[in-house]
């Protein structure tokens, strides 16, 4: 009960000073019912409240008229970045030579001369077919070259002495080349009997083995010429103009994380893939250490010249029905600058804009912006009449002397 009491009064006596400092005339009021309060007179004399209102209010409208205080905006600075200066793509590399070595004629592997993984050279012997029968021709053949060529060197030497017509000669010069034709066929599938390899390379695994029966399409083995790698990797058509042979690539296989491989582009295909719009290109690259394998992934990389733009703050980017634009700081104003958005990045956005490098763009403070309007950055004191500190103090004048004039009238 007592706690509700105080709680009633308190509000009382908030309640009667609200009354008697809020409204004008309550003291003349609450004297007439015969209560006395030691406050002087609040209601301010006609002269002097006139005078102190409207000089104070005349200093803050003059306050008002020298322009208020200045905006402050916050800026930063254009900075000209770059794009389509770099390609990655990822390729599959190949060797610079490959070749399926398959059988030369029908019959049964005898042997095999050389391993997987094994290097040969040019012409080296993989194996052999059996070639019992194409030995005997091949002898059978020799027999009879012999003897049409002893033949036809004594049907000369009769002709010499007259004793042998013109027409035995020539039926033994047909006889020789017969017999030498069918030499040469029977060292020739002789010959075939051999596995040989057309150039240098690595021995892959093989497909058959000795004892095998193959044919004249049956694949005996592959050989890889690994002494350069051949990367074939598509790129984006944008780039089909920009790409010849002889530019520098970068590869890194993913085999080998943190080595770096320099080649070059040597072939460009002639025509773009309209499925993916897309260019196939090809790149060599040194194996002198064997460390690549044919088959092997690449991350390719290649350097172009790229097209600059004006990089600005994505907080400077304002919209209108328009389109998009900028404020530009300069001498303490701003201009309004339409851009056309060329790219976003994670650190700034490219556009195409009267800008250049080293241009402050407004990137706060920019809702109650217009053209010409002054402004002052955050970090730069007010200055001149009316604006930032010095409006501040003319405003706080006009109040003090307004204050003053109606002390002055109270007493009176």
């Amino acid at each position: 009960m007592l706690r509700q009491s105080l709680i009633s009064l308190l509000v009382l006596v908030v309640a009667a000073a609200l009354y008697v400092f809020l409204v004008p005339g309550s003291t003349e009021t609450l004297s007439r019912f015969g209560i006395q309060l030691p406050l002087p007179a609040a209601e301010p004399s006609p002269q002097g409240g006139g005078q102190g209102g409207g000089q104070g209010a005349g200093q803050r409208q003059g306050g008002a008229r020298g322009g208020g205080r200045p905006m402050v905006v916050v800026t930063a600075p254009v900075v000209m970045g770059t794009i389509n200066d770099r390609l990655t793509a990822i390729g599959e590399g190949a060797a610079a030579h490959s070749v399926t070595v398959v059988s030369p004629a029908n019959g049964t592997l005898a042997e095999l001369l050389v391993r997987p993984g094994d290097t040969v050279a040019a012409g080296a012997t993989l194996g052999h077919l059996d070639s019992a029968v194409e030995q005997i021709a091949f002898e059978r053949a020799q027999l009879a070259f012999d003897d049409a060529r002893t033949a036809l060197e004594r049907v000369r030497e009769l002709a010499g002495a007259n004793n042998a017509t013109a027409v035995q000669v020539k039926a033994a010069e047909l006889a020789f080349n017969n017999a030498r034709l069918e030499l040469q066929g029977a060292d020739l599938d002789l010959k075939r009997r051999t596995i040989v390899t057309p150039f240098g390379g690595t021995v892959g695994l093989f497909q058959v083995g000795p004892g095998n029966t193959v044919t004249a399409q049956t694949v005996v083995t592959t050989i890889e010429d690994t002494s350069e790698l051949v990367i074939s990797f598509w790129v984006p058509e944008r780039y089909a103009g920009a790409i010849s042979p002889g530019m520098p690539i970068t590869a890194g296989a993913v085999a080998l994380p943190g080595v770096a491989l320099a080649g070059e582009v040597s072939a460009v295909d002639n025509r773009i893939d309209p499925a993916s719009r897309t260019l196939r290109v090809e790149a060599r690259i040194g194996n002198e250490s064997g460390r690549l394998r044919p088959g092997m992934s690449f991350s390719v990389s290649m350097s172009f010249p790229g097209d600059s733009f004006p990089t600005v703050d994505p907080l400077a980017i304002q919209w209108s029905s328009s389109g998009a634009y900028l404020w530009r700081y300069a001498d303490e104003k701003v201009e309004r600058v339409p851009v056309e958005i060329i790219q976003r990045n994670s650190d700034g956005v490219l556009v195409k804009a009267d800008l250049a490098a080293g241009d402050q763009v407004v990137t706060q403070g920019v809702q109650q912006l217009t053209a010409g309007a002054s402004v002052r950055l955050l970090d730069t004191p007010a200055g001149g009449p009316g604006g930032g500190q010095n409006g501040e103090r003319g405003g706080g004048q006009g109040g003090g002397q307004g204050g003053g004039s109606r002390q002055s009238a109270n007493p009176s």
